[in-house]
């Protein structure tokens, strides 16, 4: 496995870096949970951290927000240091980290109003964000009424209720259908446009590579891949060919060089391919490859 503890980003054109990470590692009692992690986030990107369940991403999150210190390392955010955020920072950030902090026996408008009240937010944002993430028309249901998915569009209003700087997503999508993971999606997007950093962490790689500028795969503790989602794969595409499927039924393969032009120029003037794909690896493939584990 390779070595990724030194600093492995490029600042942004402005040299401005929204988080930076130096040789962090985290211990609880004897057991190391994170180590030697260095990565920085450029302002206005969208950044996942992705690893599987226990592999340090929701420590390393707390970290930057400043619910945990580091056993090392420096970590800062909003060029504070993690561990000594003030209200000022605070009210910078936008947290989306499971269910933490829903008053389950109040409305979700009644929620949103108690932080709004806390960041000197008016009525008029809070009814505009809960129109934005579709709870409008259930903004007076108790909380414990609501389905996984409005609980979690809920979390995101209140995340993005203060118009955050940098915005903290823990696996925002876990556990939703597809239409509502495309909904959360749309507004991570949308949080990006508006001029937002986004921190994602997440074990869904497809996501990742849907709305990432750069990822970093974490597996026991270690970042032991960085880049952009199309750089990873790109990277350990090995057998670099082309797959052409066709029209009878057929799948050919070819190494993606001039060696292919000819035959390929014969299929095309006989109107034979159906369609040709590259062989480039996903996310998981390459995960899997690093460890030697499926992602689960």
């Amino acid at each position: 496995m390779r070595d990724m503890g030194m600093k492995m980003t490029e600042s942004n054109m402005d040299g401005k870096n929204t988080v930076e990470v130096a040789h962090v590692a985290h211990r609880f009692a004897e057991k190391t949970v994170l180590c030697d992690i260095s990565f920085d986030v450029a302002s206005g990107e969208i950044f996942g951290l992705l690893g599987p369940s226990g592999a340090g991403k929701t420590t390393l999150i707390k970290i930057l927000t400043g619910q945990l210190k580091q056993t090392s390392g420096r970590a800062e955010i909003l060029g504070c240091d993690s561990g000594k955020l003030d209200g000022v920072t605070y009210r910078k950030i936008g947290m989306m980290l499971d269910n933490f902090g829903l008053y389950e026996r109040l409305s979700g408008y009644e929620n949103l109003r108690l932080y709004a009240k806390i960041y000197g937010i008016t009525q008029t944002r809070v009814d505009d964000v809960l129109r934005r993430v579709g709870l409008w028309e259930n903004r007076r249901l108790l909380v414990l009424k609501y389905s996984k998915g409005m609980r979690g569009r809920l979390l995101l209003a209140r995340a993005v209720m203060n118009e955050p700087e940098i915005l903290f997503l823990d696996e925002p999508t876990s556990g939703l259908d597809p239409a509502t993971a495309a909904e959360i999606h749309h507004l991570i997007e949308e949080e990006r446009q508006r001029g937002a950093t986004v921190f994602l962490t997440t074990h869904n790689m497809s996501e990742a590579e849907k709305l990432c500028d750069n990822i970093a795969l974490l597996n026991e503790g270690r970042i032991v891949e960085y880049g952009s989602p199309e750089e990873i794969c790109t990277k350990y595409n090995h057998q670099n060919r082309l797959k052409v499927t066709l029209y009878d039924g057929r799948c050919v393969e070819f190494s993606n060089d001039g060696s292919a032009a000819a035959p390929l120029r014969e299929y095309l003037e006989a109107k034979q391919i159906k369609a040709i794909h590259s062989t480039e690896p996903n996310l998981e493939t390459v995960f899997m490859e690093l460890t030697g584990r499926k992602f689960e």
